[in-house]
């Protein structure tokens, strides 16, 4: 029995929407992520809704409701609230027959409650719940495995991946997450199988992989798709990450896939620019890597060609530009923080006012922590921010292109080169004022 009670605003909502259902002379149960979460005493983030109620049904009794998998059966109840309403999804309980593409059933039936969970992927996912009277409704053995800890599939595990093959993905991720086993009959059908990992869509791929980036044991996660043979054809430049060798005197804690595991160990709960950027961060060092002894292990110009493997990779993924963007720049620049003691102010002050800086400093703290731990440079970083004022980062202008206009110059590029240097000057402190930024110009530049 579960205790709904002390519930919070979203966990109330959804249990609303069941007992209207049942009102209505339906049946109605929590399902699948929701009951798991609550048999461990975890509080939801979003609930699903099995009923033998139809779309139709579900339209009449709630008066907010959008349909967002028809052929399935699947509508979604919103609260009242006009904004950032709660949302609880409903499905009508059903069958799925014959396999189309890997991902998707030939056709659809309705079906009784205990058909539905059958369908279903693992058995901690497969468990019902009334919250009327906080009964567990479970035919799969999913308490049992929840309280061994073990990810196993409902029902035959082969069949399971051939349903839909990202099912592996998610296998391994809910493993990783909650530090469960993989039960050895769905290994072995992930390790059969991990090359049917292809007929999945890149935007799916890349969904799950970012959900195992940014929770708990991520490091146990990428393991796990190295040794199942998944990470060989969704991510084959990672794999080029084991056996490559650092110099020990900079990475005493080995080659480069044991230093990005390292990293992978922090990412709970970033951002998935972070979490991508510490993947990929030294995607680069194995196709650089050169060793000509007495000369030390090398990896020349590697944050480059990084950064060029990492908007390639995640371009494959289907990844946002955004996204790309920011991680090709955490990719070719994490290294710059070896050159603060001896840059320039202006460099310096650039450097730290840049809009992605947080990031670049959290992967340098994560960074550092997984070979050397010296935060010598880390703490420089924080240092410098804490004393420099935002006006002092980003002065305001002292000229703009007009003042050039009325000193004689024509617009074009040359604009640009000149107001880049006064800027420089403001920032080295050598300039502060309008008079100071005229007589430089004419100084410096010819009209």
């Amino acid at each position: 029995m579960i205790d709904l009670n002390h519930a919070d605003p979203l966990t109330s909502f959804a249990i609303s929407v069941v007992k209207k259902l049942q009102a209505a002379g339906f049946e109605a149960v929590f399902a699948g992520g929701c009951v798991r979460d609550l048999l461990l005493n975890k509080t939801p983030k979003d609930f699903d809704v099995a009923t033998n109620a139809l779309p139709d049904d579900v339209r009449k009794i709630f008066p907010r409701t959008v349909p967002v998998g028809e052929a399935f059966n699947v509508i979604l109840v919103m609260s009242p609230e006009e904004e950032n309403p709660f949302r609880v999804e409903v499905a009508t309980f059903r069958a799925d027959i014959g396999i189309k593409d890997g991902r998707h059933p030939e056709k659809v039936v309705i079906a009784t409650a205990k058909e539905d969970v059958q369908r279903r992927d693992f058995t901690i996912n497969g468990m019902l719940l009334d919250p009327s009277e906080g009964k567990v409704l479970d035919w799969v053995g999913g308490q049992k495995d929840l309280e061994a800890g073990i990810i196993r599939a409902i029902g035959n595990a082969d069949l399971r991946i051939e349903e839909d093959h990202l099912r592996m993905l998610r296998a391994i991720r809910f493993a990783a997450r909650f530090n469960y086993k993989i039960d050895p009959e769905l290994w072995s059908a992930i390790q059969s199988k991990a090359s049917l990992i292809t007929k999945i869509s890149e935007e799916r791929i890349f969904e799950e992989l970012t959900k195992m980036l940014t929770s708990a044991n991520a490091d146990r996660a990428f393991n796990d798709l190295a040794d199942s043979g998944l990470l060989a054809f969704i991510l084959p430049e990672a794999l080029a990450m084991k056996g490559c060798e650092q110099p020990p005197e900079h990475h005493p804690e080995g080659d480069v896939w044991v230093h990005t595991m390292l990293l992978l160990k922090r990412c709970e709960g970033v951002s998935p620019e972070l979490a991508w950027g510490c993947l990929l961060h030294d995607i680069g060092k194995p196709p650089t890597f050169s060793h000509e002894p007495p000369d030390r292990i090398r990896f020349n110009n590697h944050t480059n060609v990084g950064a060029e493997m990492a908007e390639t990779i995640l371009r494959r993924l289907k990844a946002s530009n955004h996204l790309i963007e920011i991680v090709a720049e955490l990719t070719r620049d994490h290294l710059k923080f070896k050159d603060v003691p001896q840059m320039r102010p202006s460099t310096l002050k650039r450097f730290l006012r840049n809009p992605n800086f947080d990031l670049h400093l959290k992967m340098h703290y994560f960074d550092c922590m997984a070979c050397h731990q010296n935060l010598t440079l880390y703490n420089l970083c924080k240092s410098e921010l804490e004393k420099l004022s935002h006006e002092q980062l980003s002065p305001p202008p002292l000229i703009g292109g007009k003042d050039l206009i009325a000193l004689g110059f024509k617009p074009g590029p040359q604009f640009k080169e000149i107001l880049e240097s006064l800027e420089t000057e403001q920032l080295e402190g050598r300039i502060a004022s309008r008079e100071d930024a005229v007589e430089f110009v004419k100084k410096n530049y010819k009209i």
